[in-house]
């Protein structure tokens, strides 16, 4: 097995284990006290339980190579198993409301904060040391969903912190709506989660324009040197986990043979795909300049050229996007002949 599809499942397992452990700690912790915001609290956990069950299973199925059903691969199964992690935590954030709001309404008798206050602190520093542990992994394999996974348990070690907080204040203050005010507060806090979740999984699912990964291919092309690959334009990205299909069009001399056009662009797509921050593929749709980028032009042999050379054009991510050439003759002040 590759050393990253071991190392994605590793972690999911950690998550799983890590979650089991959090939720045991919280649940003991409200027995201790039948505090509202520790009760907020523990079932955020058992929604990282669940979650860390969808996790283990995105992680097998999108490890699966492509095949005939599915010839890009299974790496999208990462943004439904995101948008689920997110789903559960706003239906949580739903439910913890609800129990505050009622809690605020006819009261609640608090005990045993000493004792709980204790085992929250324990169960925050499990948090933060997994969510860290998940997040480091994600970044460093490009795992759409461990890093869903971190965030939801550091947004746990927030609001377990947030907990401890509230169960100080109502020890040295002896102020009990503390306890159901706090957990509203986890309840608007976990819908903001759950909803940034759900939006970033859907964007890719619908492979939603994305500037920071426009901005690495810009880059890229921009500081390598490919004579005869003159512009580059109607650049798309199809995001698969952590796989990308990128389809884009470059401008070429029109004199070039089709054999010459397609070796000079096969090169330029290893080298462009070799220093792109995603495993992925890039495919070339060649265009003829039709000599109309002859002052941008630096592929000095050109045996057709009607101006000379003057400074290569510098790339814009509204050209990269365009799927048309028209803003760079523009700019150019020239036409195709």
């Amino acid at each position: 097995m590759p050393v990253h599809l071991s190392a994605k499942k590793n972690a999911s397992y950690f998550y799983f284990l890590g979650s089991i452990l959090v939720l045991v700690i919280k649940t003991w912790a409200y027995f201790q006290t039948h505090s509202q915001a520790i009760f907020s609290d523990a079932v955020e956990s058992i929604i990282n339980v669940a979650a860390a069950l969808v996790s283990i299973w995105s992680v097998h199925i999108s490890a699966k190579p492509a095949d005939q059903d599915h010839p890009y691969g299974h790496g999208k199964i990462e943004y439904f198993s995101s948008a689920f992690e997110g789903g559960m935590i706003a239906v949580a954030a739903v439910l913890i409301g609800y129990e505050a709001v009622s809690t605020l309404i006819h009261g609640s008798e608090i005990r045993g904060l000493t004792q709980g206050i204790g085992l929250m602190i324990l169960a925050t520093g499990t948090n933060l040391l997994l969510g860290v542990y998940l997040l480091r992994v994600a970044k460093k394999y490009r795992s759409i969903t461990l890093k869903a996974s971190g965030l939801h348990v550091l947004s746990d070690f927030w609001t377990t912190a947030g907990v401890i907080v509230s169960i100080g204040l109502i020890i040295v203050f002896k102020i009990d709506w503390i306890d159901p005010v706090c957990a509203l507060l986890i309840a608007l806090f976990l819908a903001k989660m759950g909803y940034y979740l759900v939006k970033q999984s859907v964007s890719g699912l619908l492979d939603a324009e994305d500037k920071h990964i426009l901005m690495s291919i810009k880059e890229i092309i921009s500081q390598d040197e490919h004579p005869g690959i003159i512009q580059v334009h109607h650049c798309r990205i199809m995001r698969s986990g952590s796989y990308h299909h990128i389809d884009a069009h470059a401008v070429v001399p029109e004199f070039w043979n089709v054999l010459e056009a397609h070796m000079k662009t096969e090169d330029f797509e290893k080298r462009m795909i070799e220093k792109y921050p995603y495993d992925g593929e890039l495919h070339l749709h060649m265009d003829p300049c039709r000599r109309a980028y002859c002052t941008v032009c630096d592929f000095y042999a050109c045996p057709i050229r009607r101006k000379p050379f003057v400074q290569k054009l510098e790339l814009t991510i509204e050209d990269l996007v365009s799927p048309e050439e028209p803003e760079i003759f523009r700019r150019l002040g020239d036409h195709p002949s």
